[in-house]
């Protein structure tokens, strides 16, 4: 069964998956020098469209996630590229305020019309 909130549509689904990449993402950051660490992340749009599809946002996350391929191999075993997941996630940070702002935005106009003005 999908999600169709009437008020908040995808953006509630969103705004968890954000939050789950946001915490992958800086724990890849955290262990950019741990030996044999391996980065992980997952493909936004794929968790999305399974949390649309009634798929709970943690196993949406989960199923779409995987390891990392680095661009170059590193000596201790460790995937990380601390360039690329700082840009992620910078890029997710962006993302997720984004949601928010039309999340609070959604949540105003709703306030705006109970309160009859």
């Amino acid at each position: 069964m999908a999600n169709n909130d009437p008020l908040f549509g995808i953006s509630a689904d969103a705004l968890k998956l954000r939050s789950q990449r946001m915490s992958l993402l800086a724990s890849n950051i955290a262990n950019a020098a741990t030996p044999n660490y391996k980065a992980r992340d997952f493909d936004f749009q794929k968790a999305l469209d399974a949390a649309q599809s009634g798929t709970s946002a943690d196993k949406a996350a989960n199923q779409a996630a995987g390891y990392r391929v680095p661009l170059e191999a590193s000596l201790d075993g460790n995937t990380v590229e601390l360039s690329t997941e700082q840009t992620l996630f910078a890029e997710n940070a962006v993302q997720y305020k984004t949601t928010l702002s039309f999340l609070q935005g959604r949540i105003s106009t709703v306030m705006t019309a109970l309160r009859g003005e």
